[in-house]
């Protein structure tokens, strides 16, 4: 097998890998880019070329996230992932696997340093085994061990402690949809947890919520305004696979507008993440 065919052979971990870590479609897809070019340029032979194009794309990214830091910090309003559309088929199918997707869990990384991301993915959502993150990453397999377990126990304090199952957030996400064309309040209130939150991402493009909304009832009224706005343009939304989780997507003159991802606790919605800012819809697909 040719060194192109070999690549190929991983390249849709590789994305994986660099997409949980970034949170950016396009910087992933530059960084496996990049991974190819060093893959195809080196001299030496390589005996496992997993463990060489991983550890590759794990290092450039997490240089990236360094070099990152300071525009992250300077991003106009609320940062939210870039959306990522995927087959609904391909979240029932595995869904373990899309839960690492969630907007709610690359949420959860933000707290994390550039290495700490990297072993606890490597570990926890790759199943990569501790010897071989240790040496990617440059850390004792020890410190490694304490890494995932306390990024463990933070995610599982954030984690909703029951979970939905694909079809139940498929209906959630369906009424949603429904009842926000019609402008029910009453209806968005009873599907949302008293405590939801609604983040929204212009990025200083357009205009979007720069602060976080809390409550159901501000935040129903706030979705119901949306619509009734003269401002905003007419929508045409349907529910698809946005991270691996059921979500919306906006459009208009068959353009994406914005989606809506969302977390979910017991039967109701937990979370919603819009993102409107332009810049971060270009892999979305219709």
């Amino acid at each position: 097998m040719n060194r192109l065919d070999l690549f190929n052979q991983y390249r849709s971990l590789l994305f994986a890998i660099a997409y949980r870590m970034l949170a950016r479609v396009t910087e992933a897809e530059d960084i496996v880019q990049e991974a190819w070019i060093r893959w195809q340029s080196t001299e030496s032979v390589v005996q496992s070329p997993k463990a060489f194009l991983s550890s590759t794309v794990t290092r450039l990214c997490i240089d990236h996230l360094r070099s990152a830091r300071m525009k992250r910090e300077q991003y106009i309003g609320t940062w939210l992932p870039e959306p990522l559309t995927t087959e609904l088929t391909d979240v029932k199918d595995c869904a373990e696997l899309a839960e690492s997707l969630s907007f709610a869990f690359l949420m959860l990384l933000e707290c994390l340093s550039p290495e700490e991301r990297a072993v606890f993915l490597l570990r926890e959502v790759f199943d990569y085994d501790y010897e071989a993150i240790a040496k990617t990453v440059g850390k004792s397999i020890p410190n490694c061990r304490q890494i995932v377990c306390r990024a463990r126990q933070h995610l599982v304090l954030r984690r909703p402690t029951i979970a939905l199952n694909c079809h139940d957030k498929d209906i959630l996400v369906e009424q949603f949809l429904d009842y926000w064309n019609h402008g029910d309040v009453q209806g968005l209130i009873a599907l949302m947890a008293e405590d939801v939150t609604f983040w929204s991402d212009g990025g200083g493009k357009v205009v979007a919520a720069q602060k976080p909304l809390y409550g159901c009832i501000k935040v129903a009224r706030f979705l119901v305004a949306i619509r009734r706005s003269r401002l905003t343009p007419t929508l045409v939304s349907e529910v698809v696979a946005v991270n691996g989780q059921p979500g919306v997507i906006n459009t208009v003159d068959k353009k994406p507008h914005s989606t809506f991802s969302f977390e979910f606790a017991g039967d109701k919605i937990r979370a919603i993440f819009a993102v409107v800012n332009p810049e971060k819809l270009g892999a979305v697909k219709l």
